[in-house]
């Protein structure tokens, strides 16, 4: 299957069959939301992975359709940080010279870059632009999981209180911004047999 055939088989799943996806194919989906790119390389989120029946059933009644939550294999829920604070931009550039094995010091410039972009926003402007981040990171994982043969939904219809106290987030420093559940399609899912809507070539693209 290539990219837009897989593209293409993708819907928003309302019911999955409770079959769990095989550990290997969920590594993969979750590398290629690693693999993500992300405004100066901050990745001002984290991805948490729910797979403990027990924890799933915990978070149901936090969703407004909770159907997918019952039934999916594992939920992805990605946090985004509210704001970036100068020990959070020192564990990233200490992590850049381990990995790329260079001096600290010589990443000055861009240090400072970094500070810059954060000091021309406000609190509000830095929880928007982390968001943004993170829907680069759910649209990687929906790809990879078409891909890679999986269903997903995403999903935004939460109670942001209620999740967040189940799974323990600091409100005041992070939010949930967005879910996604992974698995297989079930049998008596109606939705997967219905033609794919988007808008016409012509009133999509512009060529300028």
């Amino acid at each position: 299957m290539n990219y837009l055939e897989a593209l293409s088989k993708r819907y928003s799943v309302k019911k999955f069959n409770s079959e769990i996806i095989p550990q290997e194919t969920l590594q993969n989906i979750l590398q290629s939301g690693k693999l993500a790119a992300s405004s100066q390389g901050l990745q001002p989120y984290k991805i948490l992975v729910v797979e403990s029946e027990e924890m799933k059933k915990k978070l149901t009644p936090s969703f407004y359709n909770p159907s997918q939550i019952s039934t999916c294999s594992h939920l992805i829920v990605i946090v985004s940080k509210k704001s970036i604070n100068e020990n959070y931009i020192n564990g990233y550039f200490r992590h850049i010279s381990k990995v790329r094995c260079v001096n600290i010091e010589s990443l000055d410039p861009f240090k400072s870059s970094i500070h810059r972009h954060m000091n021309e926003k406000n609190s509000d402007e830095i929880f928007h632009w982390a968001e943004k981040q993170s829907y680069i990171v759910l649209a990687n994982l929906m790809y990879a999981a078409a891909i890679e043969n999986i269903d997903t939904c995403p999903m935004e219809g939460f109670r942001q209180d209620l999740i967040e106290e189940i799974l323990d987030i600091d409100s005041e420093t992070e939010k949930v911004t967005v879910t996604l559940a992974l698995g297989y399609r079930s049998e008596e899912d109606s939705f997967q047999h219905m033609k794919k809507v988007r808008k016409p070539d012509d009133k999509l693209f512009k060529f300028i």
